[in-house]
């Protein structure tokens, strides 16, 4: 790209960044206003309320003072989060709120966390310590956050930073089209699977090359999990109870991964749908019902039920908002739960602000729209 085409990309991303930031109540540079869907029934303009956006206010305001002087948040050894992973969802957190690298209230947290990625990116493309647990996902996290900073802000040591990390995921994709919690090619599940799912759909989206062999196996990786019920075991072949029945979370996934592999209809979304809406935010207490992982769990049911549109997300947001609001601690503003509360908080905060749809991944389009 010559100069002036860059300085004019430049611009033009500048202005965009701008009018983001704009679109915030003049009252709260940080809390978004709503957007109307393109299809009917997804966002209506209603989903927010004052009680909704105190919650996030708070939210952030406690999020960002967790932050350590690298960027980072939590601490190692936490669980499949580990540092870059709940770094990436805090830094989601806060874009989703309307923020963009040092633009908006959270702009220089925004910042921070992707310089933490970025230098803390290795040869190899991993955006993770490979000692930690679960290391795959922190790295699709990562990636999904650097994702759409790119996608938003364009810097060239993002790019290339991003681009490492997607040739990492193609390469460790197993021969059955998942992946799994390192980044070698052997088994995989599809709560991992998920997590490279939306960060190769995000890269995409914001101009990097996925190749379409990598999403096609990845589609049918996840069409074998799903059981009978409607709902996705662990893992392909797994059959029983334990992990190789249904569960909320993994069936959440796997729900939310077909969406962002591009598909939008079919008998399998059908079934998976209805497995999930038994598990309702407030139907018969969400909470001890939907087997462990509360925050994991809600943070890719929200996404189903957005992409799903009409009266699924009706019906199933305006229930996880309340839900969110009562478990949140009015003392301080986090929320607590597995991991860390810098991950539950981030998580919470996603969730109650899918409505903003201020990220280009959770826009509701399809992938190359």
């Amino acid at each position: 790209m010559n100069a002036h085409k860059r300085r004019w990309k430049n611009w033009v991303c500048a202005l965009l960044s701008i009018c983001v930031y704009l679109r915030s109540s003049p009252a709260d540079a940080h809390a978004a206003a709503p957007v109307v869907a393109d299809r009917p029934n997804q966002v209506t303009g209603d989903e927010i309320t004052p009680a909704q956006q105190e919650a996030v206010r708070r939210g952030l305001e406690w999020l960002a003072k967790q932050q350590q002087r690298n960027g980072s948040f939590g601490q190692a050894g936490e669980g499949f989060g580990a540092v870059s992973g709940i770094t990436a969802l805090s830094g989601i957190a806060f874009m989703a709120s309307g923020n963009l690298p040092g633009r908006g209230l959270y702009g220089e947290n925004v910042q921070r966390a992707a310089g933490y990625l970025v230098n803390s990116a290795q040869e190899s493309g991993l955006l993770a310590a490979e000692t930690a647990h679960g290391v795959m996902y922190s790295h699709g996290f990562a990636a999904l956050f650097l994702a759409e900073v790119y996608g938003m802000t364009p810097d060239e040591q993002v790019k290339e930073k991003l681009q490492r990390a997607v040739r990492l995921i193609q390469k460790s994709q197993n021969p059955q089209g998942g992946w799994r919690y390192m980044p070698v090619p052997v088994d995989a599940d599809i709560s991992v699977t998920i997590c490279q799912v939306m960060a190769l759909r995000a890269a995409r989206d914001a101009g990097i090359k996925v190749e379409k062999e990598t999403i096609d196996r990845a589609i049918e990786y996840v069409r074998k999990c799903q059981n009978a019920d409607g709902g996705f075991s662990y893992m392909i072949g797994m059959s029983g109870r334990g992990e190789g029945g249904s569960a909320f979370p993994r069936s959440a996934a796997g729900v939310a991964a077909l969406y962002y592999a591009g598909v939008f209809e079919g008998d399998e979304l059908t079934r998976g749908l209805k497995y999930l809406r038994q598990f309702a935010p407030g139907k018969g207490g969400a909470a001890g019902n939907i087997g462990g992982h509360y925050y994991y769990g809600h943070y890719y049911g929200v996404q189903a039920m957005f992409l799903a549109g009409g009266d699924h997300w009706k019906t199933w947001y305006p229930a996880v908002r309340e839900e969110l609001i009562r478990r949140q601690d009015r003392a301080t503003g986090r929320w607590t739960g597995e991991i860390n509360d810098e991950y539950a908080t981030a998580c919470a905060l996603i969730i109650l602000q899918m409505p903003n749809r201020y990220l280009p991944v959770f826009s509701g389009k399809g992938p190359g729209s």
